[in-house]
């Protein structure tokens, strides 16, 4: 296979997963161009590693850091981060030179898909996630719970209490329920 075909994967995997799945289901114009740059990266420094001899885990210790300061400079979904290692790892399968020509297209093509399945917006839409403040100091979890219920008008799944402040008069509680699609 041609030197340029991993290289013609990435930017037909990165882009349909940016353009394609991301932006369509997220509209987060910020993440989608730290998507691409990451990528693009990501993909020029696995080619500059794989031509040089230079030991493969110095490689992914870069990129371990790099992920670790990027991830802690703002706070991400766990699925902009599935995002995020998904427009990395597609950098790394299009920079690296891998003996099987059809093995990095595959994995490449196999990432899109189960980002495409797994973010897919009808794939558990009735279940919610929020976090709720309470103008009062509940630090009790099932009145939380009961409590959660009246406004939501949904039955609750699980609740945490992350914050009761008793000064204040507040509890925050992240709450995951079910509303039923009709």
């Amino acid at each position: 296979m041609p030197t340029y075909v991993p290289f013609v994967a990435d930017g037909l995997a990165i882009a349909i997963l940016v353009f394609g799945i991301y932006f369509p289901r997220h509209r987060r114009r910020d993440l989608s161009l730290a998507y691409l740059a990451l990528n693009a990266g990501v993909l020029s420094v696995a080619q500059a590693l794989s031509s040089v001899q230079v030991n493969f885990g110095l490689g992914l210790g870069l990129f371990g850091v790099l992920s670790i300061i990027r991830l802690r400079s703002a706070e991400l979904d766990q699925s902009e981060v599935a995002y995020y290692f998904t427009a990395l790892s597609l950098g790394l399968l299009g920079g690296l030179e891998i003996a099987d020509d059809w093995l990095a297209p595959a994995l490449m093509a196999a990432l899109v898909l189960i980002m495409y399945i797994a973010d897919h917006p009808r794939l558990f839409a009735d279940y919610r996630r929020q976090v709720l403040t309470f103008d009062q100091a509940i630090p009790n979890e099932e009145a939380v719970i009961k409590r959660a219920e009246e406004i939501l008008g949904a039955p609750i799944h699980s609740v945490k209490i992350r914050r009761t402040d008793l000064v204040n008069d507040t509890t925050v509680a992240e709450v995951r329920y079910h509303v039923p699609l009709t």
